[in-house]
């Protein structure tokens, strides 16, 4: 996706870039290439391909959720910044919590937020239950992209959301997982409102996002322990 493509294939979600933005995606990816040298940070680097793969597809989150209302998102399992970063770039009226358990792509992460002079986002090297423990019901968004099974990103994300807010995955083809994710739901007293199914544009491969409102309080004893979670999931 070439970048004239790109800002035509957002104004159909109805994002429109200013010329700053389209500046510090553009510096973005140079920063992502010249890491990617040193650290494993992403097999995609054609230029085309991180547009198309990385920032188009962190973006297509806006569709169900309006990002200009919204005031605080944390994205867990960032990585390189997907979608959490490319968010905060074309929303700046959000203020970002990026969450990694990777040391290396926290230094990423870090050098990309202070040469975009980026301000009201922040970066946590952690894991994901035990960022949630320390941060019940901060975030009116709670988001991850293709990290695990949706029960464990439930587990995960959940208790973080405010009551009434949303956690948001992003995922390829997911119906099974989504119906193994039944008892989950029940448990985190939560529930799907949303399940937008599409095809990326040009090479027209399978997304699923997923919006789940937050109904009550979680109960005290999610996230449990990732040994637990791993052993059986909910």
């Amino acid at each position: 996706m070439n970048q004239n493509r790109f800002i035509e294939e957002l104004k159909k979600i109805n994002i429109e870039l200013n010329d700053n933005q389209l500046e510090q995606l553009n510096k973005y990816y140079e920063l992502l290439v010249e890491w990617n040298e040193k650290f494993n940070l992403t097999n995609i680097t054609d230029k085309e391909q991180v547009f198309l793969k990385h920032f188009y597809d962190s973006l297509i989150l806006s569709k169900v959720v309006d990002l200009k209302q919204e005031k605080s998102l944390c994205d867990i399992g960032t990585g390189a910044g997907f979608p959490g970063l490319v968010l905060k770039i074309v929303f700046p009226n959000l203020r970002v919590i990026l969450v990694d358990s990777l040391n290396k792509r926290i230094e990423f992460l870090k050098e990309v937020i202070k040469e975009l002079k980026l301000d009201n986002i922040e970066v946590y090297h952690d894991r994901a239950e035990e960022f949630a423990k320390s941060n019940i019901e901060k975030y009116d968004i709670v988001t991850a992209r293709a990290v695990a099974h949706l029960s464990v990103l439930l587990e995960y994300s959940i208790p973080m959301v405010k009551i009434n807010k949303y956690f948001i995955a992003m995922k390829a083809n997911i119906d099974t997982e989504i119906e193994e994710s039944r008892n989950a739901l029940e448990k985190l007293d939560s529930k799907i409102i949303k399940i937008d199914r599409f095809q990326l544009p040009i090479e027209e491969s399978n997304r699923t996002i997923i919006k789940v409102e937050k109904i009550k309080k979680t109960n005290k004893k999610y996230p449990r322990k990732n040994s637990e979670i791993k052993n059986k999931r909910l």
